[in-house]
Parts: structure tokens; C-alpha cells; sequence
């Protein structure tokens, strides 16, 4: 037993060992560097700020406009051919100056295939089916009436307008 008791006091003090500092505070060789000084604190201003420059001398861009809006007519002649496949998955819809996330999925669902809109605002908010139709791609809502109308404009990009009007977008 007494060995026992001498094993286990031995790994416990091992172990105890290994826990400690390594620095000796006050004993080291090194001086210290010294301390910084305080920034100075000045005193908070208000105001109004001086009106945009628009002579061509602001450091600033232009703020964006809005795309112009889509002519259907157009659209359609130029619009290429469709497939579902293509349109399967996450799209980055834009309308109404925000953006969200729509999942078009090949499930069978009222006004067509299964969608699902996160985060939308307006009229994207109800966003529930969609289906091709010819050369376009047509969003509906869960009773399938349609939400919006969108012809391909781009590699990866539809647009198209809103049964309400409204521009709206879909990208990846």
C-alpha cells in the first residue's frame, strides 16, 4: 500500500507540475517596454453637413440607378429557349430595391412547380410555384395566380416585371 500511495503522489505532483507559470513575473532579464501615453480627447462638433458636390469634383460615385425597365416584346424575341432543369435551386430575386432568396424545386405543386421565397418583401413575398411557358419563366402565388413574368437577360440572370408592375429579378 505504501507504494501505492507513493505511485499517486509521484503522477500528482508530475501533473501539478506541468500546470505551472513559466514566466517569473519580476524575474526576467528583459525590460519591460514602457507604458503609452493617451491619445488626446477633443471635444465632440455638430452641424450640418455641406451639400453634395455635383460638379464632377465629389470623391464620390453616383449612386445607382434603377435598371430600366424590360420591354416583353423585346424580351421574348431575344429571350433563348427554357429548360426546368436549368431553373432548379437558389436564385437571388431582386424587386422593389431589396433582395431575398427563392428555391424552385421540380415537385408538383399549384400553378406548376414548388417554390419557396426567405426573406422577401412585396409581392416576391408570395411567391409559392412556378412553371416555363414558352420562352418565359412564370412565378405564381399558392393559389396559382401569377406573381410575375421573367424572360432570361443573362447567363444566370431573368428579369421581368411583377403582375403589379413592379421590375424583378432573378440571379445566381
Amino acid at each position: 500500500m505504501k507504494m501505492h500511495t507513493l505511485l499517486v503522489a509521484v503522477a500528482v505532483t508530475a501533473a501539478l507540475g506541468g500546470c505551472q507559470r513559466t514566466s517569473f513575473g519580476g524575474l526576467s532579464t528583459q525590460p519591460r517596454p514602457a507604458p503609452l501615453m493617451p491619445a488626446p480627447i477633443g471635444g465632440v462638433e455638430s452641424g450640418q453637413l455641406a451639400p453634395p458636390v455635383s460638379d464632377g469634383t465629389s470623391q464620390f460615385p453616383e449612386a445607382p440607378t434603377a435598371p430600366p425597365p424590360v420591354n416583353p416584346q423585346v424580351a421574348a424575341a431575344n429571350a433563348p429557349e427554357l429548360t426546368r432543369e436549368a431553373l432548379i435551386g437558389r436564385w437571388s430575386a431582386g424587386t422593389g430595391g431589396s433582395s431575398c432568396d427563392v428555391f424552385l424545386s421540380l415537385t408538383k405543386w399549384t400553378g406548376g412547380y414548388r417554390a419557396a421565397s426567405r426573406g422577401c418583401v412585396g409581392d416576391a413575398a408570395a411567391i409559392a410555384a412556378w412553371d416555363v411557358q414558352g420562352k418565359q419563366v412564370i412565378l405564381a402565388d399558392s393559389s396559382g395566380n401569377q406573381v410575375a413574368r421573367l424572360y432570361q437577360s443573362a447567363n444566370e440572370r431573368y428579369d421581368g416585371s411583377t403582375a403589379t408592375g413592379q421590375p424583378i429579378s432573378l440571379s445566381r
